[in-house]
């Protein structure tokens, strides 16, 4: 097929309501390759939310260069994602339904819920921020945003960010590489205005190791580990025999080098724009709009807020659509545009909760603590058992009930259930919560600077999740998977030794 006759396809698929949901993706419809997610998640990864997160990451009390190292190492970790990305083209289906061979059909509905509850969080948050933007262009065109302002920001914003995720996944590809070239250009020109302002010294010592591992946490789980969740909600449009080194390359190509980029900007800006962070509602574009503004000319503040708009409600339209899809695996009989419909109701509630009553810095890193607690583990168990499975029944996949061959007992596969508890009762005890916890709940991170308080000791939690997680799964139920996996291949040889 021609460079031409795949773009005229996407034209085709994108502006249209998609029917597809949890349901197998067959071949005829596998319009996508591996370099579309290159366009998707650089879409998603050059944008403001990034940005944002690392200014945030300069109130951890690191120094620059120690935010820097931070911003490297943590979103490499985007290779999680690239290979959270190769089950997709072989099983047809959303990452929620695949997760049924890890831990059977009903016990995979305990982290289907996570995940929604997750991508519900994630919206919130992106929501949080397009109302920031819009007060802050509000009072540069001379309107003091009150109460009854912020409401129709909220309402208008949540009507808008429907409009992609209740179309689809072809509408989302398409805006999202749409995006690209026009923020390289602000980029540009922001990081032009950064540069000569940029103070390294802002904190003359820096914060200590404990610090460092918490910012660490932090960069991590809103980087690759954060997305691994949702990776094969996209890659499954994918041809089953896609190459698996060209599907991680260009999703690590996509999102791990913006996102570096964009995070040290958002660093600099951080080291001179205290007041991105330290206005009492934890606003971060409330610099913008300040009489003693040093972050932009003056003239540049609209044109970034607009953008920033656009770019916070495509990524808005991951988040939607992955909760859409997992809502569907959790068993809730709806439609793919109808979840999109119950969870932008849902999030425009808890963001008028969070622009009225508390602060987006506080908000956000108690997100990212709540977040890690399920997530490592769950990334480990379920690429430990794609490792040893090396191929799913996709028919199988698709049946939630006892005729499916990943129902084990009574729909729960114990060992992946066990293995994931105790890899979230690690991640607790390693946790450097923001939020109180009692010393037993902390024990880990106690010993390591935490004493008496959890926030300033060192945050293992990551590593311990996906470490416990894995190990436990491995050792509970490797030989079993091993033993599926391999009855899995052979039933496949047969059915098309007997279709020939």
């Amino acid at each position: 097929m021609s460079i031409d006759e795949q773009q005229r396809i996407d034209v085709s698929r994108a502006f249209r309501v998609e029917a597809h949901g949890t349901d197998f993706i067959p071949d005829s419809e596998r319009w996508a390759k591996p370099r579309d997610l290159f366009g998707m998640w650089a879409g998603a990864s050059f944008q403001v939310e990034y940005f944002v997160y690392g200014v945030v990451l300069m109130t951890f009390g690191l120094s620059f260069a120690q935010a820097a190292v931070i911003t490297i190492l943590g979103n490499l970790s985007y290779v999680l994602l690239g290979i959270a990305s190769l089950q997709g083209p072989e099983t047809g289906t959303t990452v929620f339904a695949i997760n049924r061979a890890s831990y059977g059909p009903q016990g995979s509905r305990m982290l289907s819920l996570f995940n929604w509850l997750t991508q519900v969080g994630f919206e919130t948050e992106g929501l949080i921020l397009v109302v920031f933007a819009g007060e802050a262009l509000a009072i540069k065109a001379g309107f003091l945003p009150g109460t009854t302002l912020k409401v129709v920001f909220i309402a208008i914003a949540a009507l808008l960010q429907f409009i992609l995720p209740f179309l689809g996944h072809a509408t989302i590809v398409k805006s999202l590489r749409a995006l690209i070239a026009p923020f390289i250009v602000l980029y540009t020109i922001l990081a032009a205005l950064t540069l000569g302002k940029v103070n390294v010294h802002l904190v003359h010592t820096g914060g200590n190791w404990e610090t460092f591992m918490g910012g660490l946490a932090f960069v991590i789980v809103l980087s690759g580990l954060g997305w691994t969740e949702c990776g094969n909600d996209y890659s499954r449009y994918l041809p089953a025999n896609s190459s698996k080194k060209a599907i991680v390359g260009w999703v690590f190509l996509g999102t791990a080098l913006p996102e570096i980029l964009v995070m040290l900007l958002g660093c600099a800006v951080g080291t001179y724009a205290t007041a991105l962070s330290q206005n009492s509602s934890g606003d971060p574009f409330a610099a913008f709009t300040s009489s003693h503004n040093t972050v932009f000319a003056s003239g540049f503040v609209v044109p970034f807020l607009i953008l920033a708009i656009l770019q916070l409600f495509s990524i808005n339209s991951l988040d939607l659509y992955s909760s859409g899809v997992t809502l569907q695996a959790l068993g809730v009989r709806v439609k793919r545009w109808q979840a999109v419909f119950v969870d932008t109701v849902i999030c425009s509630g808890l963001t008028v909760y969070a622009i009225f009553d508390s602060s987006f810095s506080t908000l956000l890193k108690d997100f990212v603590d709540v977040l890690v607690i399920w997530i490592a583990p769950w990334c480990a168990i379920f690429l430990v058992d794609w490792v040893l499975r090396r191929r799913y029944s996709p028919e199988n996949l698709q049946r939630t009930d006892s005729t499916s061959i990943y129902w084990r007992s009574g729909g729960i596969h114990w060992p992946a259930i066990l293995a994931q508890l105790i890899g979230m009762l690690a991640a607790i005890e390693c946790l450097a919560a923001t939020f109180s916890l009692p010393k037993w709940l902390h024990i880990v991170n106690y010993h390591f600077g935490g004493n008496p308080t959890p926030a300033y000791g060192a945050d293992f939690s990551v590593f311990a999740g996906m470490f416990v997680g894995g190990f436990v799964y491995l050792v509970l139920a490797g030989a079993k998977v091993r033993r599926e996996g391999e009855a899995e291949g052979a039933s496949t040889k047969e059915s098309v030794g007997s279709s020939s």
